[in-house]
Formats: structure tokens, C-alpha cells, sequence
């Protein structure tokens, strides 16, 4: 691994493919415009690293919790979590979580994916490659990682495709994680050899600190905490309840997406009861709150990843039902988590859960398995060239 180019912290670098600012503007400044601007002070230039920090929960999203382990483990000493931004009033660094924390954007040079970025570029030339490089989703363009050659550098795909980034880009990574195992197989048949665990970054990593039993009343049966997009498929769910006594109660918790009027609208249709919370979405504490509410959690997807939410649910001390196809995830659907059922039976496997309440163990399991320090430690070993 590389020695961090501003001080001797060890840095773990996230990149999402997050995009802020309005819009493209015609002129990009060349990769030495804007080393320049970074090395006068024009930029944000980064607060000088503290050696201390204070003690902290693993605790965040899917670009969080993974590097916020790897601190809490040693692995490292400072987390940076780095976004795109389209226009050229690009933020400065948000430093509200500093030292443990640091937030930058950098400018785009334009929409095309994997993303290019000229003042991301001058940035890694001008401060250091960080010692582990993480990027998820749409990916960075091949000169980014060319620069960061020392860095050891992980990519996931976040999505049900393996490899959301061209073979001259993906060739550069030391590891993928991926979510099942034909995702691996997939990784190895462009890049035989490759380094690969199925180590999918939602899912695992998961925090027993943020989600967890409240007791109380829960007047919802089932809850699905999902976006309001096709992939999500709230059909499955939706057709599964008409075929139920109407007395059967569902909560549908949306992020972000834009089906939710028409969703809405296909609930009144079906004359099934089922309330809506957003878009906008709701915090974490919220999003627990609740999952409290429900008896069981539901995954109703297809096409889709392996979504943070199948441990969340049973933190919360919820027993899923996933939907038997989904592309990844399937194996933190055990005895003790719930059940799976096609979408055609989709109806007999809500019945058949709600029957049988006491019998699962949820929470128990992803403690034993699946919360941050299990994840991490397999991490460990995979950085160490061990078998984990």
C-alpha cells in the first residue's frame, strides 16, 4: 500500500458515483489548471490530518460503514468519501465529521461513465494516492486509477451486473467484491486470476448500533423500505396481498424514485391497505422506527444487488421475505433469517411467515455472521493475501 502523500495516515478513500451541481459547463480546466488551483490554496485544500480521533460507532450508509470499519479495525486511520459535481461551483470540503471524516467533490468533465475528472486527477497528484482506493457503482476513469498505481483498489458493483465498468478500467482493480457467485465467475471470465469475495458492501458491514428491537405495538404486518422504481418490483408485493384478507397491513418506505403517485394509485386499485412514507426519504433512527412497526421485512426485486436493507430488516429483529429469484443476495435468507418464494406464491410465503413469528432469529444470526467486525476481519485476511 501506498504512504498517504499528505502525512503518514493511513487513508481509505471511498468514490461513489453521486453526481451534485446543476449542469456541464463548456470549459473544463486542464489536469495542470487545476493542480495549480489545489497548490495556491484557489481549492479547498485539505485540513491538516490529526493522529487522534475520537471514539466512534460504525455506523452510515453503504459508502460509510465499510471504511468506517476498516478504521475501527486499524486498518486504517482516516476515512475521505469523494463525489462528482457537474457545474463549476464545486463545495468545499465538509469537514463536519473531520478528523474521522472528510467529504470532497470534485468537477466532472463530463456525463459519460466511468467518470473523468480532471480536478479529481490534480487532486490524487498533488496530495498523495490515499492506501486503499474504494469505488462503487459507475466507476472512474482509468487515468484516476493509473494514479493511485500504489493504492490497493477495490470495486463493487453495488448493482446485480458484476461489472458496471469497461475491461480496460475493471483490469486495474486488486479485488471486486461481489454479491453471489456467478458474479465472481463473471469477474474471472474477463479477468482470469482476478481477486474476488463475495463480500457484497450492503448486507455485510451491517451495524448493530443502528438497527435494533424497540418492542411496542406493530400495527404493520410487512414493510418493504425500497426505492420507488421498477427493479424494486412493489408488483410482487402488492398482487400478493390482493390474493390475502384485506386485513393483511403493509408500509412502503421510499428513498428516492419516481413511481411513487403511480404505486400509490395501483394500492387504491387493488383496494389493499397499504400506507406510504416519502420520497423525500427518512433518517436512519426513522428508517428503524419503523421497521418496528412490521412484523416481517420483505425484498421483492429480481434484477438487483444485494441490498443493505436484507440485515437491516433483521437487526431490527425482522424475518424477511425475499423474493426466490433475486439475483444476489439469497444467502442471508437462512432458517433462522426467513423464507424465499417465487413471485406466483409470493402470497403463501407472507401467510406462512406470519404463522410462524416465533420461530426465527433474525437479529441473532447477522450477529453471528454479518455485523461490521465479521466483514472486516474477512477483509483483513483478503488484504493480507489469507484465505478468508
Amino acid at each position: 500500500m501506498s504512504a498517504s502523500g499528505q502525512s503518514n495516515l493511513r487513508r481509505i478513500v471511498v468514490i461513489s458515483d453521486f453526481q451534485g451541481g446543476s449542469h456541464f459547463p463548456g470549459h473544463v480546466p486542464s489536469v495542470e489548471e487545476f493542480e495549480r488551483q489545489w497548490q495556491n490554496g484557489e481549492r479547498s485544500a485539505p485540513p491538516a490530518a490529526s493522529p487522534t480521533r475520537p471514539d466512534f460507532d460504525v455506523e452510515g450508509g453503504y459508502l460509510e460503514r465499510l471504511p468506517l470499519a476498516c478504521v475501527k479495525a486499524g486498518l486504517v486511520d482516516a476515512v475521505e468519501i469523494w463525489s462528482h459535481w457537474r457545474s463549476e461551483d464545486v463545495p468545499p470540503a465538509n469537514l463536519a465529521e473531520a478528523p474521522l471524516v472528510i467529504r470532497r467533490s470534485f468537477q466532472m468533465n463530463g456525463p459519460e461513465a466511468p467518470f473523468s475528472s480532471n480536478d479529481m486527477l490534480a487532486h490524487i497528484r498533488t496530495y498523495g494516492a490515499p492506501d486503499i482506493l474504494c469505488v462503487w457503482g459507475l466507476g472512474v476513469s482509468r487515468d484516476i486509477l493509473e494514479a493511485c498505481s500504489q493504492s490497493y483498489k477495490i470495486y463493487n458493483s453495488i448493482d446485480a451486473p458484476a461489472l458496471r465498468i469497461p475491461s480496460d478500467v475493471s483490469q486495474h482493480f486488486d479485488l471486486v467484491l461481489t454479491g453471489a457467485q456467478w458474479q465472481s465467475d463473471v469477474v474471472n471470465d474477463r479477468h482470469p486470476g482476478m481477486k474476488t469475495a463475495i463480500l457484497p458492501i450492503g448486507p455485510e458491514f451491517a451495524s448493530d448500533t443502528m438497527f435494533r428491537p424497540m418492542g411496542g405495538p406493530k400495527p404493520y404486518d410487512i414493510i418493504y423500505v425500497a426505492a420507488a422504481q421498477a427493479y424494486k418490483r412493489h408488483d410482487i408485493l402488492f398482487d400478493a396481498m390482493a390474493r390475502l384478507p384485506r386485513s393483511i397491513r403493509a408500509l412502503c418506505v421510499f428513498g428516492y424514485g419516481e413511481l411513487s403517485e403511480e404505486l400509490r394509485s395501483r394500492a387504491r386499485e387493488l383496494t389493499i391497505d397499504v400506507d406510504f412514507i416519502g420520497p423525500p426519504g427518512v433518517d436512519f433512527p426513522e428508517v428503524n422506527r419503523l421497521m418496528n412497526l412490521a412484523k416481517i421485512g420483505v425484498v421483492c426485486g429480481v434484477d438487483d444487488g444485494a441490498p443493505a436493507i436484507l440485515t437491516e430488516y433483521m437487526l431490527a429483529g425482522l424475518p424477511v421475505l425475499a423474493n426466490a429469484e433475486l439475483s444476489c443476495g439469497l444467502q442471508y435468507i437462512t432458517p433462522q433469517t426467513g423464507l424465499t418464494a417465487r413471485a406466483d406464491v409470493f402470497h403463501e410465503g407472507l401467510s406462512a411467515m406470519l404463522e410462524r413469528l416465533e420461530t426465527f432469529t433474525p437479529r441473532q444470526a447477522v450477529m453471528d455472521r454479518w455485523t461490521w467486525p465479521h466483514s472486516v476481519e474477512k477483509l483483513r485476511k483478503i488484504l493480507s493475501n489469507q484465505e478468508y
